[in-house]
């Protein structure tokens, strides 16, 4: 059975939606970092007008996943794909690979190259999606955050 999610670009009504979804899984799993409570409490500041994206998923018109796209500080990389998180009532009925495929195509649009993220090895579900999707591990970069055990890359074509 095929659950007809539909994903739109963020707009202010959704910055609830963008924040308690993402301290659901972190607090979850880790605990709030700095760089989470900047990133999640000012969306737009943060992320779009300094040339990121943010897609929100949506079920009947309710937001249950979000996904961002931030231009990435790290020479050799343009975006980095963040702040994935998918509502416990919506994960594995496909909502994060719809998300995945959205970010990467929204970052082709801007002209992207590569595409860098980070991540932790106890999100093994995570994991294989960032695989399925084509990133590779890579192990170069100081992480800002604690929780960060691994990272990925992803190179983009037209494909």
């Amino acid at each position: 059975m095929n659950i007809p999610f539909t994903i739109v670009p963020y707009s202010e009504a959704f910055k609830d939606a963008f924040r308690t979804l993402n301290e659901e899984w972190i607090t979850k799993y880790f605990k709030m970092e700095e760089m989470d409570r900047i990133t999640l409490h000012h969306p737009k500041e943060y992320i779009l007008d300094k040339g990121g994206y943010i897609a929100v998923a949506l079920l009947d018109r309710n937001p249950v996943g979000v996904c961002a796209l931030i231009p990435c500080q790290y020479d050799g990389f343009d975006f980095e794909l963040s702040k994935m998180g998918v509502s416990p009532k919506a994960q594995g009925k496909g909502v994060g690979k719809l998300l995945g495929q959205h970010i990467i195509e929204q970052a082709k649009q801007l002209g992207a190259k590569k595409i860098f993220l980070e991540s932790n090895r106890k999100l093994a579900p995570a994991l294989s999606l960032y695989k399925n999707l084509g990133f590779k591990e890579i192990t170069k970069i100081a992480s800002p955050y604690a929780r960060s055990d691994i990272q990925m890359e992803l190179t983009l074509t037209d494909s």
